[in-house]
């Protein structure tokens, strides 16, 4: 039995007259009173009763006929849902990013205007360090990742630059430093940071310990935290100060208070766009695009 065969059967039941389902079809009618009859002999039962001017549903044809067009109004949305994705009007994405990039307004815009162009478009979010987005993108368990650092190991993967992001000091609210309405980096040299951890933070770790070199001094790192909102918790316990992407100065915390850092070295850290190199998810694809017009 094929789809044509159901096709056939719905036209010839809605007419009530195989000629005029023929004309419609756009098929003669001694070949559609053939595919009709040999329907009834797979199914093994008469679906028609035949009268000199037309045909009417026995009680086998009416059961078949709901189930047809079940069928084959299932296999119309089936086509529309394939041409709406390939099209990419719908589908899945799956965003990952690191524990400061949501922070950045970028990331909430690029989602909330693609979600209003394509609303049949859902977002599947996760948070982890660069290593693990790099390897989900990899296996394919996601479909691009906002990082802050480069790419040491390419491997089928593409990380576009999107941004340069101005870094603040972070402070305990009662620290003398706060009283100043802006910061050097050097005014941070005798002072307690804590650092999001390197194997989670390269990005930010690697570009803060190069900025406290270029100003003439190696920091006093007294602890590191797993997550960069931890080392905020530990600035607001009043165990040490921390350097953070602008962005998170967005995040009210009491007991923290944030300074933006001027002068030389001019403190920034990337925001970058990992995906895959051969990606063909047209829903992925026109949500980078989307992404890079933003940035």
């Amino acid at each position: 039995m094929e789809l044509r065969h159901l096709r056939y059967f719905v036209a010839v039941a809605r007419e009530g007259h195989v000629t005029r389902a023929a004309e419609k079809l756009h098929i003669q009618q001694p070949p559609l009173s053939q595919q009709i009859r040999a329907l009834e002999r797979e199914i093994d039962a008469p679906l028609f009763v035949r009268h000199p001017r037309g045909v009417s549903l026995t009680d086998a044809g009416r059961s078949f006929l709901a189930d047809a067009e079940a069928i084959l109004a299932s296999v119309d949305r089936a086509v529309v849902r394939a041409r709406r994705t390939a099209r990419g009007e719908t589908g899945r994405i799956a965003v990952g990013f690191t524990t400061s990039a949501p922070f950045h307004p970028l990331v909430a815009r690029a989602i909330r205007e693609y979600r209003a162009q394509r609303p049949d478009i859902s977002f599947v979010l996760e948070e982890s360090s660069s290593g693990e987005l790099l390897a989900g993108l990899r296996d394919e368990r996601l479909d691009i990742a906002f990082i802050r650092s480069g790419l040491a190991d390419p491997q089928g993967l593409s990380v576009q630059p999107l941004l340069q992001e101005e870094m603040a000091a972070a402070l305990p609210t009662r620290h003398k430093l706060v009283r100043r309405p802006r910061l050097t980096l050097k005014d941070l040299a005798s002072e307690d940071l804590i650092l999001y951890r390197r194997p989670d933070g390269r990005g930010l770790y690697d570009v803060i310990i190069a900025a406290c070199a270029e100003a003439g001094f190696s920091p006093h790192i007294s602890q590191e935290a797993p997550r960069i909102v931890s080392t905020l918790n530990l600035v607001a316990a009043g165990l040490g100060i921390t350097i953070v992407p602008a962005s998170l100065s967005r995040l009210p915390l009491e007991g923290v208070t944030y300074r933006s850092l001027t002068g030389r070295p001019a403190l920034k850290v990337p925001l970058n766009l990992a995906c895959r190199r051969d990606e063909h998810s047209a829903a992925t694809l026109g949500f980078i695009d989307l992404v890079r017009r933003l940035a």
